[in-house]
């Protein structure tokens, strides 16, 4: 089988060129055996293309998208709002690669990377008693939460200047009691430059203003969780 593959960005300037084709063996193919093979045939560009967008004949596709002969794949990298470090904006169906994900926030200047990682408790302390959980849902108003992801990253940016690499990723479905629900990862040369306090106010402002709830579900039933922060005109964007 074969298929066309279309780079861009830095994946161009790594593979050298911005179209090659991909041979793959007989039978069902999917995105991710795409990527492996692109990984086996350009060593260098296994952790760009790991952590990359891919789009199958013009629309995004999961790594579990079948392949089929004669198909075009595109892979670029996440939406980097023209910061001149890399940057990783993402709502994840599926569970999150932690070494994936700092490998693709990390550049050579790179001597500290923070990660917060939330995870689903199991049982949370409460005044009134001990609340159970099952499992939680996580839902999004996906094209709003990517803006304000990028907003968040934004933000960081300007309160922190030596940051370099940000990753904001946020789980959405059905995830079980000790999975990871959301990620925050902030890169710099040294430990003192902020990236801990970058990553603090990452998953702080993210719990603001990335339109992002969860359901809870327990023995005794289901509930959303509501915050109580209601967005200002100083949470916009591009606020006078």
């Amino acid at each position: 089988m074969q298929v066309k593959v279309l780079l861009f960005a830095t994946l161009k300037d790594i593979a050298g060129q911005s179209s090659l084709t991909l041979s793959l063996p007989d039978g069902p193919a999917t995105v991710a055996d795409v990527r492996r093979t692109l990984a086996g045939q350009y060593p260098a560009i296994k952790a760009n293309i790991d952590a990359a967008i891919a789009a199958v004949n013009e629309e995004y596709a999961q790594n579990d998208e079948p392949v089929d002969n004669g198909d075009t794949l595109a892979f670029f990298p996440p939406v980097s709002g023209g910061a001149p470090y890399p940057e990783i904006f993402r709502l994840a169906d599926q569970p999150i690669d932690h070494d994936e994900i700092i490998a693709a926030i990390t550049v050579p200047e790179t001597g500290a990377v923070c990660v917060f990682s939330g995870m689903v408790r199991g049982r949370t302390s409460k005044q009134d008693g001990l609340l159970e959980t099952e499992h939680l849902e996580y839902e999004a108003y996906e094209p709003m939460a990517i803006a304000k992801m990028q907003q968040v990253a934004a933000e960081i940016r300007e309160q922190w200047p030596l940051v370099q690499g940000i990753a904001i990723i946020q789980r959405i479905g059905v995830l079980e009691v000790g999975q990871n629900t959301v990620l925050i990862a902030c890169s710099s040369a040294h430990r003192n430059q902020g990236c801990f306090e970058a990553a603090r106010y990452g998953i702080d402002r993210l719990k603001e203003i990335v339109p992002v709830w969860k359901k809870e579900v327990g023995p005794d039933g289901s509930a959303w969780v509501e915050g109580d922060y209601m967005p200002t005109a100083a949470d916009r964007r591009n606020h006078e």
